[in-house]
């Protein structure tokens, strides 16, 4: 005989407790034991921009052994940095590893000039005027042992006519020689070659318009001698006691020259322009050179 499986009674309480957990459990997030859920794509990652290579000879070198174009080693110098060296040996060089020439010209005008991408050559923009903080009015100046621009001292010039002088027979200009003299046998001021000078000078004016002179030294005076009413020195003139210098122009009306130990010691001045010309009441700016 056989007998039927018989389950255990179960209260109404009991059930309710059971339906209520799975219910509780079907409600909990379900988590991987394997793995993590990945989160969502957060999108792409901005790169970093990488610097431009500096292009050198031996770039140029290996883009032409390449057989690349003119065209495109043309661009990549225009477009890249480059630090080229371009002495004699180095052009050679480039040539005999088979650079062209137009190639070559690119390098040598990269470093003077900027280059569109055809290759073509144009202007860089002027560089910003110089200006030197210390110099405010026009005058001259000199650099002192601490590298900051003085302004030299002036004195007033007294005229004196020196009588007439004919200059050449062709165009038979009448010039008239004049001594400009100076009270005192000595400047205030003693400096030592070599000296920097820096001319600021007034609108319109140029370095070679002043004069730069030494002193004939008298008992009570210093005297100099220069030229009106003409256009050219005479040999007894104004040339006597002028000293050459060569001055280059550092920004707008500015130029500087230094004066060398080949400048022998004495008494000097600088004369402005139109000085030369004037009555008394003119100005030199003065100083003194030691051996």
């Amino acid at each position: 005989m056989s007998s039927a499986r018989t389950w255990p009674q179960t209260s109404p309480r009991t059930w309710l407790a059971f339906i209520f957990c799975a219910l509780l459990l079907a409600s909990m997030p379900v988590h991987s034991q394997t793995a993590e859920t990945p989160q969502a794509d957060a999108g792409p990652m901005t790169a970093k921009p990488v610097p431009a290579k500096t292009l050198t000879n031996a770039s140029i070198i290996r883009m032409a052994s390449a057989n690349l174009s003119d065209d495109l080693i043309i661009q990549a110098i225009a477009a890249q940095p480059g630090q080229y060296t371009t002495d004699a040996d180095a052009l050679v060089d480039l040539k005999d590893a088979g650079v062209s020439e137009r190639v070559i010209a690119a390098m040598i005008n990269k470093g003077r000039k900027r280059l569109t991408a055809g290759g073509e050559a144009v202007d860089d923009p002027p560089p910003p005027p110089v200006t030197v903080p210390e110099v405010n009015e026009i005058g001259v100046y000199y650099k002192d042992r601490k590298g900051a621009w003085q302004p030299l001292e002036t004195e007033v010039v007294h005229t004196k006519t020196g009588g007439w002088l004919k200059s050449t027979a062709t165009h038979g200009i009448i010039k008239m020689d004049t001594n400009g003299h100076l009270k005192g046998r000595e400047s205030k001021l003693t400096l030592q070659a070599p000296i920097d000078i820096l001319i600021y000078a007034p609108e319109g004016a140029a370095a070679s318009e002043y004069n730069f002179l030494r002193f004939r030294i008298n008992s009570d005076n210093r005297e100099f001698r220069t030229v009106t009413g003409g256009v050219f020195h005479s040999s007894s003139g104004a040339e006597r006691d002028e000293v050459p210098f060569h001055a280059t122009r550092t920004g707008p009306r500015l130029y500087q020259f230094t004066i060398d130990q080949s400048v022998r010691g004495g008494e000097f001045g600088i004369l402005p322009p139109g000085t030369g010309n004037a009555t008394n009441g003119g100005k030199i700016y003065t100083f003194a050179i030691t051996e």
